[in-house]
């Protein structure tokens, strides 16, 4: 008795199926976003706990060209797409995994329209426009806390040394 690769690869979503499948799921249903490069402790904790403010966690995945697009260096994102999404899926408190392409969330948050938006607690969760955009609809936006000393940025540096 083994995982079959389609009990979490069923949980990428396709652009088209977004609101399907988002319909299908357990309510409420919570939202946060990153680029997730090497999944570390302060990524799993922080995913775990958005997923127990809800019954079900959509993780909006910034895409290759939305990961370089953030500056985080030449070489970044170190793991593609397709294998970010997959680490991510794999994990018991994630229910969806969507890829997006622009600089934020926005548009995909427009589709999802969660019951609540999470960020770690290095954003401030106050200036942010999604949380603007999912309060506009009733919507909350919660920052969770920041786990110290864990950093995919960290982590390169470590290994570069």
């Amino acid at each position: 008795m083994g995982i079959r690769m389609s009990d979490f690869t069923d949980k990428l979503c396709p652009p088209g199926d977004i609101e399907s499948r988002v319909a299908a799921l357990l309510q409420p249903v919570v939202f946060t976003n990153g680029v997730f490069d090497l999944l570390h402790r302060g990524h799993v904790t922080c995913l775990a706990q958005a997923r127990a403010l809800g019954a079900s966690l959509v993780v909006g995945l910034n895409s290759d060209a939305s990961a370089r697009a953030l500056g985080k260096g030449p070489d970044r994102p170190l793991n593609t797409q397709l294998d970010r999404a997959c680490v991510l899926a794999a994990l018991e408190s994630v229910s969806l995994v969507i890829a997006f392409d622009e600089a934020t969330p926005i548009e995909l948050l427009q589709r999802v329209r969660p019951q609540w938006y999470v960020k770690g607690g290095d954003y401030d969760i106050e200036t942010l426009a999604e949380t603007v955009l999912v309060r506009s609809w009733g919507g909350e936006a919660r920052a969770l806390p920041f786990v110290d000393g864990q950093s995919t940025t960290t982590l390169v540096q470590r290994i570069r040394a």
